[in-house]
């Protein structure tokens, strides 16, 4: 059998549970006896998945922007004094191209400015505009609201006892030669 039922098995009624677990994310496709070290990694990677999915949708009905337009401001917030289009890309790890792709709109909205560099006139600086800083100060302050929000079923103790596993499985992957 191939198909998103390859493998279901059915219910009572006969409705395959593969569909049912399919909605649930990427983690709901191993088979419970498959390796448990692929099993985290879906379930990082699901919630992952869970949270920036509803970051998006209500920073577009919120506030009627994008998550990397969000992500961008950010970047400039955290730099009062401006970023060169070069460090932009490799903070937001995306090409040169979409930085631009993202600037253009924010310049012509007001949001951010961009000045070139003295000395060379390949290069530009941008950064936050009153009116910009303002805005994302705006987005910001939801942003975290709505991360407390999703976080709100776990404690204290156990948001900070996952902080501290994520750490070391951080410090694990680099030790691994991941990025």
């Amino acid at each position: 059998m191939s198909g998103p039922h390859a493998g279901a098995t059915r219910d009572a009624p006969g409705r395959a549970v593969a569909a049912d677990r399919a909605a649930h994310g990427p983690e709901s496709r191993l088979a419970d006896d498959q390796h448990g070290a692929l099993r985290l990694w879906l379930r990082l990677f699901t919630c992952t998945l869970m949270i920036e999915r509803r970051i998006r949708a209500r920073l577009r009905e919120r506030f009627g922007t994008t998550l990397p337009r969000f992500d961008l401001m950010a970047q400039l917030e955290r730099a009062p004094e401006g970023l060169r289009m070069g460090e932009l890309s490799r903070r937001l790890m995306v090409t040169g191209g979409n930085v631009t792709g993202l600037v253009a709109p924010l310049v012509a909205e007001g949001l951010i400015e961009r000045r070139p560099v003295a000395g060379d006139r390949r290069a530009y600086v941008v950064r936050l505009t009153p009116r910009g800083r303002e805005a994302f100060g705006a987005m910001a302050v939801e942003h975290e609201r709505w991360v407390i929000a999703m976080t709100d079923g776990l404690t204290d103790a156990e948001r900070v006892a996952l902080k501290e596993l994520l750490a070391r499985l951080k410090r694990s992957v680099a030790a691994s030669g991941g990025g």
